[in-house]
């Protein structure tokens, strides 16, 4: 077994034995900042839940000119600067190297079923009494996610600021359960995003997620744009083996020819590695 996973391995890039965030996810002299605000939202196709989201709006804004859109599962967890992502360091530091797009980010947070969220949502709101949402509208493979971005909540952003209707200028991410939402928004919905970045992602039987490595070799291929991220220490559990999904994953990517990339590391279910490779995925995936 040990002799096969070698194997399998072979074609990948090889493992990063340390990763650190570079000076793209940090704070630098002369470039400007984009504005953060949070805000709520009550959502009609997911009934009776609450969530917070941020906005993230680069300085080099314009509103004469559509936006760039790149929207981000778990918000809370990529929008915070001395977090694990960092996202809006990356954000800026790229597009005033004009590495990437003017690019408006919209950092969603799953929906709990609360009357008022207390401060800030984190990864322990709506736990307590089975209030949260999340696996519901991350790990369910249906088109419900993508239909209330597309009804509820880019229309709302777009209310204040102009985004661009192209797909193709469109971002989604998300890491763990985020992370196969994210593909799965642009699978069931290519007409609404076409690029995905994905960082740890369960693409495992949650709720039927181990399938998608077999439709993707079977199904007609989609116009999407795909980065993965896993480390191979990884959660095995009930649900599956998540550093074997994934290589199942960028497997399946490759046979059916899609532009895809498999990027390998050394740790296990958390967000910083995704995220100090964030500037790194953020330029491929804008790559012309």
């Amino acid at each position: 077994k040990l002799f096969i996973l070698a194997l399998s391995l072979a074609s990948f890039p090889p493992l990063f034995a340390e990763l650190t965030f570079t000076k793209d996810s940090q704070r630098q002299e002369g470039v400007p900042v984009g504005k953060v605000t949070r805000h709520e939202h009550r959502s009609k196709i997911f009934e009776g839940t609450l969530r917070q989201y941020y906005l993230y709006v680069p300085a080099q804004y314009d509103p004469s000119k559509p936006a760039a859109v790149m929207v981000f599962q778990d918000g809370h967890a990529y929008v915070d600067e001395k977090g694990q992502g960092r996202a809006t360091l990356a954000l800026d530091n790229l597009i005033h190297q004009g590495d990437i797009p003017v690019t408006i980010g919209i950092f969603v947070n799953p929906g709990v079923f609360m009357d008022k969220i207390e401060g800030r949502q984190d990864w322990s709101t709506g736990k307590k009494g089975g209030k949260s949402n999340r696996s519901v509208e991350y790990d369910t493979l249906s088109d419900a996610h993508a239909r209330m971005l597309e009804t509820e909540l880019l229309p709302e952003v777009g209310k204040t600021y102009n985004l661009t209707k192209d797909p193709e200028q469109r971002v989604i991410c998300g890491a763990s359960s985020g992370g196969i939402c994210a593909f799965t928004v642009a699978w069931e919905r290519p007409d609404l995003f076409r690029k995905v970045i994905s960082h740890i992602g369960s693409f495992t039987n949650i709720r039927g997620g181990h399938v998608y490595p077999a439709l993707i070799r079977k199904q007609d291929k989609r116009p999407l744009r795909v980065w993965l991220q896993d480390g191979r220490k990884d959660l095995d559990n009930s649900h599956g083996n998540w550093w074997l999904s994934n290589q199942q994953m960028a497997k399946a990517l490759a046979f059916a020819k899609y532009d895809y990339k498999f990027v390998p590391t050394e740790g296990g279910h958390s967000v910083k590695e995704g995220g100090m490779l964030l500037p790194d995925a953020l330029r491929w995936i804008w790559r012309k």
